[in-house]
């Protein structure tokens, strides 16, 4: 059932034409994307960054300025929603209140003069662990059941792409994630290709074999979400996916595997495989949960880079305590140590030293956009 869905400078503008004020407003920029058959796929990225739009015009509830949308090798892109072999599941749900689950879930089918509809609606039901629900009103249903509603309703389709737009959205934070570990266990049972659009980074880690960074209308980067979070592409990625600390500085030269960097009077050097930038102005960057703390004068490990701090700020969030550390320079760093019951909380105004190794380091291009990132 799964089809690959590729996208080919796919682009979408808004305005123009007699709008007060004129011009145009360009929500998609040309986007060139494949999507895998069968795989978990995340949209990632702020409000406003081109994420729902692509996935309307791969609905067909948006038309594309310019580009081409394809399902399984066929160009879907003029084709009307309905004639799409697709299906969407919103963050309201859109169920029929005035419908029962069962007809709720059948609906597709009965439209469509499907037979055996009970036989079908039972088994998705049952897919999505609602056995014994048929009858109920999505009144009387939770928030988490009624997204599981909506997902067998879609599902019950067979569509070659499922998108899900937001659809966890609208739950609380221990129902939202206990949904995240259904609709991993739901995608893996049927198979179709999941597209999935969120801001919560999270939810795209955990969720998605594979993860579309978007920014401004474009995608910064793709990858596995392990790829993304160790090594960024850019200084937007390496602060909207996760925290991190990052360092202007300048290339000055190589030595051996490593580009050397200055800043702030001090020196500092980063793998050749861990640098997207050998020369010129740069970022050094450095994951919080990569730096360790030690008191003024204690030693530090062997091969580790270091800078002096004074803690700032302390909040213990149970599974770490974040620090803000306040260099000499005065710019700001970001700790968190792992509360593992053996680690010395550090008090605020103590004089530490924050150490890495180089290998959890990372280099990235210094632009004036990337100078101040989001």
């Amino acid at each position: 059932m799964a089809g690959e869905l590729r996208l080919v400078e796919l682009t979408k503008r808004f305005g123009g034409g007699r709008r007060r004020g004129g011009g145009q407003v360009t929500a998609v920029d040309g986007i060139d994307l494949t999507v895998p058959p069968g795989s978990f796929f995340a949209l990632l990225g702020p409000s406003g960054c081109g994420k729902t739009t692509t996935l309307r015009m791969v609905a067909g509830l948006t038309e594309p300025t310019s580009g081409r949308v394809l399902l399984g090798g066929g160009d879907v892109t003029g084709l009307r929603p309905y004639r799409r072999p697709v299906n969407t599941v919103f963050q309201s749900y859109a169920l029929f209140p005035h419908l029962d689950v069962f007809e709720n879930v059948a609906f597709g089918l009965r439209r469509r003069g499907v037979p055996e509809v009970a036989e079908r609606v039972a088994r998705m039901l049952s897919l999505v662990q609602l056995d014994g629900y048929g009858a109920r009103r999505p009144a009387e249903l939770s928030g988490g059941q009624q997204q599981r509603v909506a997902l067998a309703r879609a599902l019950i389709n067979e569509p070659r792409v499922l998108l899900l737009d937001e659809p966890l959205g609208a739950l609380d934070l221990a129902l939202r994630r206990r949904m995240q570990l259904e609709l991993k266990r739901i995608q893996s049972e049927v198979g179709i290709t999941f597209v999935h659009v969120t801001h919560d980074q999270e939810e795209a880690m955990s969720l998605a074999d594979t993860v579309a960074v978007m920014n401004g209308g474009r995608i910064e980067q793709l990858g596995r979400p392990a790829e993304l979070y160790e090594f960024p592409a850019s200084a937007f990625v390496a602060s909207f996916l996760g925290r991190s600390n990052l360092l202007p500085g300048e290339v000055v030269g190589r030595a051996g595997g490593d580009v050397l960097v200055e800043a702030y009077g001090e020196r500092w050097s980063v793998p050749v495989a861990r640098s997207r930038a050998e020369h010129g102005p740069v970022l050094l960057g450095v994951r919080p949960e990569k730096l360790r703390l030690a008191g003024a004068g204690e030693p530090v490990p062997g091969g580790h880079q270091s800078v002096a701090a004074v803690v700032g700020d302390a909040a213990y969030l149970g599974v770490s305590t974040q620090y803000q550390l306040r260099t000499r320079w005065g710019t700001e760093l970001s700790v968190f140590a792992a509360a593992d019951g053996v680690t010395t909380p550090v008090p605020v105004g103590a004089s530490v030293v924050a150490h890495w190794h180089p290998r959890h380091a990372f280099l990235l291009p210094r632009t004036a956009a990337g100078e101040t990132p989001a």
